[in-house]
This record gives C-alpha cells, structure tokens and sequence, in this order.
C-alpha cells in the first residue's frame, strides 16, 4: 500500500477510462501513457476492462487501476488482473474492509464530509471526491480545514482550467475522466488529441 501511496503523491494525477467503444479502449490508454500519464484507472464498466489492466499491468513502472469497483467479487477479478489500487464511485464498507485486510489502496467515492471521514475511518487512505461540484476547489477547502489528515482526490468535474486551483486548495490528487478523454475523440479514434491534453494535465498537475 505505501509504494502505491508514494506514487499517488509523487504523480498527482490518474487517467480515467470510461467508454463504450471496445476497440479505443487500450489505444486511448496508450495516448495517455504517451502522454505522460503514469497512473491509469479502467472502469469496469468499459469493455474489456480486465484485459486491458492485464496489458497495461506489465509496462514499465505504470501504475494501473480498476474503477466502478462495486463488489469483492469485482475487487477480486481486477487484483487477478493486475490492479493495484481500486476505486469505486460508492462508499462500500465491504469493500474497503476487503481491500484494506490485502494492503490494497482502496479509493471510494464520497460527496459529503460525513462520508469522508467515515472512508477514512474504515480504512481508506484516499477518498475519491465524486461528483466534484462546480465549486469543487472551495468545497475541498473548506472540508480539509478541520480534517487535514484527508487525502482528497477530486475526479468527476476535474478539468485542465481547475486543476491548478483544485491542488492549491489542497487536493491530494487529481482524476481527469471525459475532459481528457473526450467522447468524439474516443469515437473518431482521434489518439494524437488525447496524448496532446495529457501532456498538459500532467504538466498542470505537477505544477509546470
């Protein structure tokens, strides 16, 4: 869990796959890899989603991920394929106990303060804040000002424009899903485009 940890903190930003279109799956990662993206997260609900893990698990130093993680069983299959952290747009108890009993990084996904630490407390050493609200980078703030200890990592609503303001607020990390890839980019195969924006996003995150 703590090399893990250490990259999330060192990286400060993951690649977020969700889409439909099977045969963009592993060539719209690449273009993030390409990009500069170290740290990339398929959602289950892609097609193909283990397979990819599984391709992406073995290169280099990528540290790769599975999302809209819902159940053990699901927890479980990602692992076997390679996962080394897991991310759920719910906060499941279960599943973050499960996780934390195997020294896996489990990120849940929380809106409230109250949700927040209650992750926190089950184990959780990252909470995903998910929906981020259009005043995102506030909410952060103001949430981080009496639970420091919280290692927040906005991802729905993280954008190029607010990713600098999201980190200065206090952010551990930042997730960038359809800002990065763009849905017509991902059904017009348009790879150049995607590797251009993550070059970006990761020089936003790291604060170039």
């Amino acid at each position: 869990m703590k090399e893990t940890l250490d990259i999330f903190a060192r990286e400060r930003c993951s690649a977020i796959l969700r889409t439909g279109h099977a045969s963009a799956v592993q060539p719209a990662l690449q273009a993030a890899v390409d990009g500069g993206f170290q740290i990339i997260e398929c959602t289950l609900s892609t097609p193909g989603a283990l397979d990819a893990i599984r391709a992406f698990a073995g290169k280099g130093n990528l540290l790769v991920g599975a999302g809209t993680v819902l159940t053990t069983e699901e927890a479980e299959a990602s692992l076997d394929a390679g996962a080394k952290f897991i991310v759920s747009p719910v906060m499941d108890p279960e599943v973050i106990t499960w996780c934390v009993d195997r020294d896996v990084v489990v990120v849940p996904g929380t809106s409230t303060p109250t949700e927040m630490l209650t992750a926190h407390r089950a184990g959780a050493p990252i909470v995903k804040y998910f929906p981020g609200p259009p005043d995102g980078p506030t909410t952060v703030r103001t949430i981080l000002g009496p639970m420091p200890f919280l290692r927040i990592l906005p991802t729905s609503g993280v954008t190029l424009q607010n990713a600098a303001a999201y980190l200065e607020a206090g952010a551990f990390g930042l997730g960038f899903v359809n800002c990065l890839f763009e849905p017509d980019d991902i059904a017009n195969e348009r790879f150049d485009e995607i590797r251009g924006r993550a070059s970006k996003m990761v020089a936003a995150a790291k604060g170039h």
